[in-house]
């Protein structure tokens, strides 16, 4: 009982401290980046505000949700505060200016996290369509995955290019340098990464695991997560000599020898430190190599962030 206590003061200090290097970094580095005075007038239709004619693919700052749909994933008051990630709706992120989605499913094509499930991705995509009906220019990376422990859902491919054939941008490395003007009207990068399942091939509707990459850390600690970010992100080629998308998740995640395990307080320890991120990203030359920037329960901010460094790339500004 002793150690198990005192190991938890010591956890409860290492947070503590590292909040306090967030909070310090904040004080320190100033407000401003390139675009971070760009707010975009309609975040719907913001790739449109933008310019479709003058954004590449390449040069475009994604705003992501992690966990997607987990809006209503188990039982309120209950399991949902530990599995959820994000309070709105898919089709309300999106008009919020989410483009880059991250679902999880299991067997019988219901949404997971984890052991726990919500509803049946036809809900996802059906807000997804909704979304895409009302708008003309904005381009959505889907990204689909069989969560950890669970089978693929059966032609689960089958499924994914019925639903969404038509909106269908196909698997092709030329996409990356391609504005969005000249990939319209089709409208989804749809990424499926099945645990057992073949590949989507080259040329197919749909793209493989491979064009979605990350480096993601199992930590509840906010600095050493974000100087992580820093540290893998620069690791990278810059987004306009890359053939795939890269992604780095301005979140923590609740660690089971910790009292918290509830999603929201935990992931607050870095929330609001996402224009920070973009911030140091320009100090330490890696905002060209900045490209999906994810986050749990997105705001405006967040989106805004987001889209004032695609500003500035598109203009040439950063």
């Amino acid at each position: 009982m002793g150690s198990h206590l005192s190991k938890q003061l010591e956890r409860r200090k290492a947070i503590s401290t590292e909040k306090k290097a967030l909070i310090d970094l904040e004080k320190s580095c100033g407000c401003e980046f390139p675009g971070c005075d760009y707010m975009p007038s309609d975040r719907k239709n913001w790739m449109s505000g933008v310019g479709p004619e003058k954004l590449h693919i390449n040069k475009i700052v994604w705003p992501g949700t992690h966990d997607s749909a987990t809006n209503k994933i188990g039982i309120r008051f209950v399991s949902r505060p530990f599995a959820q990630c994000q309070s709105l709706s898919i089709y309300n992120q999106l008009v919020a200016g989410t483009r880059v989605l991250d679902i999880r499913v299991q067997e019988d094509r219901r949404v997971c996290h984890g052991i726990l499930k919500t509803y049946s991705v036809d809900v996802v995509l059906a807000d997804l369509k909704r979304f895409l009906s009302e708008t003309e220019s904005e381009i959505v990376i889907l990204e689909i995955r069989t969560e950890f422990g669970h089978e693929d859902p059966p032609e689960f491919d089958k499924y994914l290019v019925e639903q969404l054939g038509e909106h269908l941008i196909h698997q092709d490395d030329h996409v990356f340098t391609k504005t969005v003007a000249e990939l319209l009207t089709k409208r989804v990068i749809c990424v499926w990464k099945p645990r057992k399942s073949p590949q989507p091939k080259h040329g197919d509707p749909l793209w493989s695991a491979g064009y979605l990459k990350d480096n993601w850390i199992d930590t509840d600690l906010p600095s050493t997560k974000f100087e992580s970010n820093i540290k893998h992100l620069s690791q990278q080629q810059p987004a306009t000599y890359r053939k795939f998308f890269y992604r780095v998740e301005n979140t923590v995640t609740p660690q089971p020898d910790n009292p918290i395990m509830c999603v929201k307080p935990v992931t607050k320890r870095i929330h609001c430190y996402a224009k920070v991120f973009i911030i140091e990203c320009v100090k330490r030359g890696c905002a060209d190599k900045l490209q999906i920037f994810s986050t749990d329960f997105i705001d405006k901010e967040f989106v805004d962030a987001c889209v004032g460094l695609t500003f500035a790339k598109a203009e040439g500004k950063a």
